[in-house]
């Protein structure tokens, strides 16, 4: 007899799911209905805020620019002010490269025209906080990234750990970009994880919402800026200076 090889047994399986949802309605979703629990606010809090400058927050004037909630800016500074009067850290980022952007790697090579991101140089406006923000320049703790993550080769690492911190509440922009970057790179890091969702922004609704969507289901609780900062509040304040709890 002619050897006959048996065939795996017929399986009927999705690859991947499918909808015809938009990133907007799946976000909703998942949003009126959670399947995973919170992560919650810890003891120590830090405040990153990403990349809040005029190349991103001046919409009209600089073609990378973006706004998604008009308010975005005056809830960040609400959050900026509840974090200094508990005395818990507060950070910004902005990027910024040298003259002849090599600092920006090889994510500086796909383009080369003045909107380029290797073209915010140091000093120039594109670089600049937006005015709108109230940033206090000796208490805060301003960091140049160069990268996506607000964590990557920076030395947020080692001040979060001089602080105690274990919670990171993220705002900024893009959603899609530098924000779930340093998400990402904050729950590695095993610190809670919070997005206030008003206080974030990106070019187009599609990438947004796919990655509150994203971000809530695995990375970080998604929630809003008046549970955020019902969250802060119920906190007591730092017991020791802000020069750290060691």
């Amino acid at each position: 007899m002619p050897f006959a090889m048996a065939l795996p047994e017929a399986r009927s399986f999705e690859i991947m799911q499918t909808s015809d949802k938009s990133a907007r309605q799946l976000y909703a979703e998942i949003k009126a209905n959670p399947t995973r629990k919170r992560f919650g606010m810890g003891r120590m809090p830090a405040l990153i805020n990403v990349d809040l400058q005029k190349a991103y927050t001046c919409v009209g004037e600089f073609a990378t620019a973006y706004e998604t909630d008009p308010r975005q800016l005056e809830y960040v500074n609400q959050l900026a002010a509840e974090f200094r009067a508990k005395g818990f850290p507060v950070v910004w980022t902005y990027v910024a490269y040298m003259e002849s952007g090599e600092d920006c790697g090889i994510w500086g090579t796909r383009t080369n025209t003045p909107d380029s991101l290797q073209n915010i140089k140091v000093g120039s406006r594109r670089s600049e906080f937006d005015d709108r923000l109230q940033v206090d320049r000796v208490r805060d703790i301003i960091v140049n990234k160069r990268m996506a993550s607000a964590f990557f080769e920076t030395n947020l690492g080692s001040i979060f750990s001089f602080h105690g911190v274990d919670t990171v509440v993220v705002t900024g922009g893009s959603t899609s970009g530098c924000v779930r970057a340093t998400v990402v790179d904050s729950l590695q890091r095993s610190f809670r994880t919070i997005v206030p969702e008003e206080c974030v922004a990106d070019k187009h609704e599609s990438p947004h919402f796919a990655n509150l969507y994203d971000m809530a289901l695995k990375y970080a609780d998604v929630i809003s800026v008046e549970e955020t900062l019902a969250q802060l509040r119920a906190l007591p304040a730092r017991s020791t200076p802000t020069g750290g709890s060691r």
